[in-house]
């Protein structure tokens, strides 16, 4: 055989091994939505049109019992870590940590420097990686996503920002809004949606890489439906008058349907939370002003599924869709602050934006869902986002596409977002890093493979005598088994433990610490052990999440702009005031 053409089909050969090693090994697609309830999403028994998330579903699992963080950058810290918010350096959110608590071990509000990523560790064992969307973990160089494992990048770096305007930011928190690629400042263009604008740039980085031979692992972090919620206009009209009844009668048919999709048991109770509204004492112009918000909020999630659906039919018409598992989650529960109800804020928000009622979702308006509507979208479950509750913490998870897996199952196990590295990895087949990492000391993976469960091998994720342990701006839970403690703080917790049953009662309607003494004594002491291992701060006394964003605010924003500490100083004296005195009035309503 002539020396150049054995060359040749030596080379041949070692290019198909590449591409067989390639095969065997999946592409990954993780979705992260921002604030969606438990049962937005059709396929966990809401009413949204989200045809492309429900079809992952059908061909993949359902987890009924997943858990995330109450707020973004604690959840998306731990999803591309798989290591605890607390050891990972994003024990708070820079947006509501305490200023005494800021830079303290496991509250830099940013990633540290003791954790690797998902991408880090697929990049180097061979993936191409990108991440377009929501960042949210730190803007200093090191922690930009080149330096944290993603070949290309399109990242917006903040807690959110509008969904129609590149430059416009959603609250007066920052000095701008900040958008980087690969790594430097970007420019963007000046109008876009959001949505549409995130699985662009993803087609673009995955079309950029068709040719490389490597498998890719592609991160999507929509804004949807972080406030401010906006949606274009022919999605909003197809939910006209879909929700003139109201969100008591929304939150009993979710429930319903969750029930009867066996997400949840149907003896499942719920309760009314305080802070929710009753629709019928609402005038007809209140009504439906507010059924509006919900349109528009149910056109931004039915937008985001279409966008998502625009991805797939690339992966297909690619070739690369059977070859693609996909992960889909939000990164907490539903959001029910309103920043009007603040001085601060609507003084800001009435400059920036309007919220006439035939404008809502537009450019230039802002809407909100509240409380009300928020606790429906949780349902049947209790409190909602920044709090300790099911409603908060508990999210749809989907995983779809892996070879060999049964479809359209519904796990009731209890499982964690810190579980969603390892399972990564060991479909990817990458082995854990453990303790070091090229050369330096990282923290160790916290969470367990599902891969077991969903390949049908095991019916549970974690020991029934394994404990996980939680904490955010002084909400704390503890799982154990089924069984769950918890303690929320005020306005919407009382400050008391809690303890439930979550497989049986997911609405946390019946405390059984009476019931279960024992239980009840040794989870509130695991949780203390748990506590102190993870060196978890005690709150300080009298800490609002409220009055905290506006000290942050002041500190971060403006006393920097104005440059007069005096005035920076009479302004968050006059929002104290403000604030306490609005907390005053509503402790003495009956």
């Amino acid at each position: 055989m002539p020396k150049g053409l054995r060359r040749w089909l030596t080379a041949l050969g070692l290019l198909a091994a590449c591409a067989a090693q390639a095969a065997a090994r999946p592409n990954i697609v993780l979705l992260l939505a921002d604030d969606w309830g438990f049962s937005d999403v059709g396929a966990y028994g809401g009413e949204i049109a989200t045809p492309h998330l429900d079809a992952l579903a059908r061909q993949g699992m359902r987890f009924a019992n997943f858990h995330v963080a109450a707020s973004c950058s604690p959840t998306r810290s731990m999803l591309l870590t798989g290591v605890d918010n607390h050891r990972n350096g994003v024990g708070n959110m820079r947006e509501t940590i305490p200023q005494s608590h800021l830079g303290q071990p496991g509250y830099l509000g940013v990633l540290n420097d003791r954790v690797v990523t998902i991408a880090s560790l697929l990049r180097d064992s061979g993936y191409r990686t990108s991440v377009a969307g929501k960042w949210h973990v730190g803007k200093e160089p090191h922690n930009l996503p080149p330096a944290r494992g993603f070949d290309r990048s399109l990242v917006m770096g903040d807690s959110g920002s509008d969904n129609w305007e590149t430059g416009k930011r959603y609250l007066d928190l920052t000095d701008k809004v900040y958008w980087f690629e690969d790594g430097r400042e970007a420019v963007m263009p000046k109008e876009f949606y959001s949505s549409q604008f995130y699985v662009d740039k993803t087609i673009d980085y995955l079309r950029a890489g068709a040719g490389s031979g490597k498998p890719f692992f592609a991160y999507v972090a929509f804004q949807a439906n972080h406030i401010p919620v906006q949606a274009p206009k022919e999605f909003i009209a197809k939910y006209q008058g879909r929700y003139q009844a109201g969100w008591t009668a929304l939150r009993q048919a979710r429930r319903d349907k969750a029930v009867a999709l066996g997400l949840v048991p149907p003896d499942t109770a719920m309760v009314t939370m305080g802070t929710s509204t009753d629709w019928d004492q609402l005038s007809p112009a209140e009504q439906a002003y507010q059924a509006r918000r919900m349109e528009v909020y149910a056109a931004m999630a039915e937008a985001m599924d279409f966008h998502v659906g625009r991805l797939i039919a690339h992966l297909k018409a690619s070739g690369e869709y059977d070859n693609t598992v996909f992960v889909f989650l939000s990164d907490n529960g539903a959001e029910a602050s309103d920043p009007y109800a603040t001085t601060l804020g609507r003084w800001w928000l009435d400059r920036e934006y309007q919220r006439d009622f035939d404008q809502l979702g537009a450019k230039g308006a802002y809407s909100v869902i509240g409380p009300s509507w928020a606790s429906a979208a949780a349902s049947p479950l209790s409190t909602y986002k920044f709090y300790s509750g099911e409603g908060g913490i508990r999210v749809p998870l989907i995983v779809s596409g892996i070879p060999g897996m049964p479809q359209d199952r519904i796990a009731h196990s209890l499982a964690h977002v810190n579980d969603i590295v390892p399972t990564l990895l060991d479909l990817a087949q990458v082995a854990r890093p453990g303790n070091r990492y090229q050369g330096r000391p990282i923290e160790p993976l916290a969470g367990t493979s599902m891969l077991p469960l969903l390949m049908g091998q095991s019916d549970r994720v974690h020991a029934p005598d394994e404990a996980i342990g939680y904490e955010l701006s002084g909400n704390q839970a503890l799982f154990l088994g089924d069984l769950k403690l918890i303690r929320n703080i005020a306005p919407v917790g009382d400050g008391q433990w809690h303890l439930y049953d979550i497989r049986r009662d997911p609405g946390e309607t019946r405390d059984l610490q009476q019931a279960q003494p024992e239980a009840f004594k040794t989870m509130q002491a695991r949780y203390a052990s748990w506590a102190e291992a993870h060196g978890v701060l005690a709150m300080p006394e009298g800490y609002d999440p409220i009055h905290q964003v506006l000290i942050n605010a002041l500190v971060n924003v403006y006393v920097p702009r104005w440059r007069n500490p005096a005035l920076a100083l009479a302004a968050g004296l006059l929002a104290w005031l403000a604030l306490r005195w609005r907390r005053q009035r509503a402790s003495r309503k009956p």
